[in-house]
């Protein structure tokens, strides 16, 4: 008689610090003993199954592909008469034990037990025999009583289905396949979180695989993923793994050294329990592009992970160390792990709780959490530290120097501009110097605004410092233009509320961007930090400003922009100088060199200097010190440029006098 008890075996819950573990199933029944007799362990279909015979108490359960053609043979005690037997399932470490009367059976856990169906005598016929007694009972639910039978069947729920080794393999290659696929359809946001959620699929599958041996690798491409079972000791130990050497690639391999601390803190939460933990082994930065489109090493990520378990804030450090060849000198390694976003379209990396330890062709990932991780190639200057530490310190005195100056140029400018036909120039300076003023003040408070702990503060103080920049750079381009009306218009043509119309342009179009940028998404300003690395010991410290936090935003609007006005004012400089040549003027070289001078900074070419800060070696380093110097101090050196003209144009006039008086006097002869 069979009896079919569709049950769902319950999922193991954690049991806590318990020093009993408790099984997650447990079957038990009174058998009557009529003969000698023995407990036969075999392959089964997906379920828990025992039948009783007078010749033998057989109980099936699914096998691993390679032993399903073998069985395991225990011999029962002797002596006959009825016997109490349990058996009991432990889904934690996968293990079925037989406790029959006095005697324990770990079944399938000694090899030796083990019979070829070859080798197997001849089969003996068998009398199916009742189980009385019988009850079962799932780990969180009540003990039920049965009717006597031979026969019980327990079918699993398709979640507990067992999982085969080709069950992985066929996860990993429909994973390998779509990561292979173009990457105009790998690199969008839905599409890398769809290949987030595949991985996500293959790790639980991977949490639930049948295994061979204590270690177990799959994979043969892109992923490859690696099960490592951890049994329980009274001491736990920490535990290291070293993975296969690659060729052709920049990571040629990678160590995990997992802490003693990690397997103690699993033992509070699940003592008596295996545990399983997953390295993923993936080659490939498809599933992790940030917005960003940050660069890791030789694309290779690696996670790690404890099955059923979040593991953060570990006393002692995991060690995940990468091998590769030397580093080329201007790039920085940076140890980051993958952080989610579920409010955003895409994830991003973070370096929080971890510290990068530099080598020569190995870099340490010293981290106290586990997730995935992978060593950023931050593009760095080579630049010692005690540069970056003078620049630093020039650029906030040139910056308050710069400031001051502007305000009382503006001042001076607006009380002496009395001529008519220098009105509208004057008023043009005027404004430039305005965009200078709030250039330096917004960037001199904006590290601070960072370091407060309102947010939108931040952002407020990002956008208004980038509103400040495309001011500065606009109203360099209408310097430009200014100057192509007084030196190439042959007729000055007048136009109504001109200088409201300049007003407009300088300071509406920054503020039209910013306000497009910024309803765009409100995150694209922020605190934006910015990696700055010392030499000593491969320490490494973060400089947050307000600002862009969209490398790209920052790339096409500003440096755009500003390529757009130094072209065009490079022109007029050119027509300037052009002028100046061809009317050759004996005596007023120093002038004209002043007003070259005074023009190049109103129109901002020394700002192209930005561009060579994209070379190495000593000649960036000194495109810096000029680039800083003389940028920082762009309102003072017009300041400076003004008054050496007002002064030129007073010794110019007395001198005019001077020869108009002597001119006036009688002959006496």
């Amino acid at each position: 008689m069979k009896v079919l008890l569709l049950l769902l075996l319950s999922p193991f819950q954690g049991v806590g610090a318990s020093s009993r573990r408790e099984e997650d199933f447990r079957f038990c029944g009174d058998r009557n003993q009529t003969q000698s007799s023995s407990v036969i362990y075999e392959h089964g279909p997906a379920t828990i199954s025992i039948e009783n015979t007078a010749q033998a108490l057989i109980i099936k359960r699914p096998f691993l592909p390679n032993r399903r053609n073998s069985y395991y043979k225990y011999s029962l005690p002797p002596a006959l008469g009825r016997y109490r037997f349990c058996v009991y399932w432990f889904k934690a470490n996968r293990t079925l034990r037989l406790v029959y009367g006095k005697q324990s059976f770990l079944l399938g856990g000694d090899q030796s037990s083990s019979i070829s169906r070859g080798k197997e005598s001849q089969k003996t016929e068998r009398t199916n025999t009742s189980i009385f007694n019988v009850s079962y009972i799932s780990k969180g639910g009540k003990n039920t009583s049965l009717d006597s039978a031979s026969e019980y069947f327990f079918p699993a729920s398709p979640e507990r289905m067992p999982v085969w080794e080709q069950d992985v393999e066929e996860q990993l290659t429909a994973l390998d396949s779509l990561i292979a696929q173009p990457l105009a359809l790998a690199t969008g946001a839905m599409e890398q979180r769809m290949l987030r959620r595949k991985l996500g699929e293959l790790e639980k599958t991977l949490a639930r695989v049948e295994l061979e041996g204590q270690n177990q690798t799959f994979g043969k491409a892109t992923v490859h993923a690696t099960v490592l079972r951890v049994q329980p000791t009274q001491a736990p130990r920490h535990l290291a793994f070293a993975s296969q050497r690659e060729e052709g690639g920049e990571v040629y391999g990678f160590t995990v050294d997992l802490p003693s601390s990690l397997f103690m803190v699993a033992k509070k939460r699940e003592e008596g329990v295996e545990h399983r933990v997953l390295l993923m082994d993936i080659n490939s930065q498809t599933m992790f592009q940030d917005e960003n489109s940050s660069h890791v090493l030789g694309d290779k990520v690696v996670g790690i992970s404890l099955v059923d378990m979040v593991v953060a804030n570990l006393s002692d450090p995991v060690v995940l160390t990468f091998f590769h060849d030397q580093l080329p000198r201007n790039v920085t390694p940076l140890c980051v792990f993958w952080q989610e976003d579920t409010t955003a379209s895409s994830g991003s990396w973070d370096s929080y709780g971890c510290t990068t330890v530099m080598g020569g062709s190995q870099t340490d990932c010293r981290c106290n959490h586990l997730t995935y991780f992978a060593v950023l190639m931050v593009s760095s200057p080579e630049i010692a530290y005690i540069h970056r530490d003078y620049l630093s310190i020039i650029t906030y005195i040139g910056c308050l120097i710069s400031a001051l100056a502007s305000i009382c140029t503006i001042f001076f400018l607006y009380f002496r501009s009395k001529q008519r036909d220098q009105i509208t120039s004057m008023h043009i300076h005027m404004n430039l110097l305005g965009a200078i003023f709030l250039l330096d003040v917004t960037f001199l408070i904006s590290e601070h605004l960072a370091s407060s702990s309102s947010e939108a503060v931040c952002r407020a103080g990002g956008l208004f410092l980038h509103f400040s920049l495309l001011s500065c750079l606009t109203w360099m381009g209408i310097e430009g233009y200014n100057l192509y009306r007084l030196v190439i218009e042959v007729f000055n043509a007048y136009h109504d509320h001109f200088l409201l119309k300049l007003c407009l342009v300088g300071w509406g179009l920054p503020f039209f961007c910013v306000t497009l940028i910024f309803l765009a998404s409100w995150t694209n300003y922020g605190p934006f930090s910015i990696p700055v690395y010392e030499s000593v010991g491969g320490k490494s410290t973060n400089a947050t400003i307000c600002w862009i936090t969209s490398p790209l935003i920052h790339n096409i609007v500003n440096l755009g922009f500003f390529s757009l006005v130094f072209l065009f004012n490079s022109v007029m400089l050119g027509a300037m100088v052009r002028e100046i040549l061809r009317q050759n003027k004996k005596g007023h070289k120093l002038k004209h060199v002043l007003a070259l001078f005074g023009l190049s900074i109103l129109l901002g070419i020394p700002w192209a200097l930005v561009f060579f800060s994209f070379t190495s070696g000593v000649f960036r380093l000194v495109s810096l010190y000029i680039f800083t110097i003389i940028n920082s101090l762009q309102g003072f050196l017009i300041f400076l440029w003004y008054w050496t003209m007002v002064l030129q144009a007073r010794k110019s006039t007395d001198s005019q006098s001077s020869s108009d008086s002597i001119k006036l006097q009688p002959n006496s002869s």
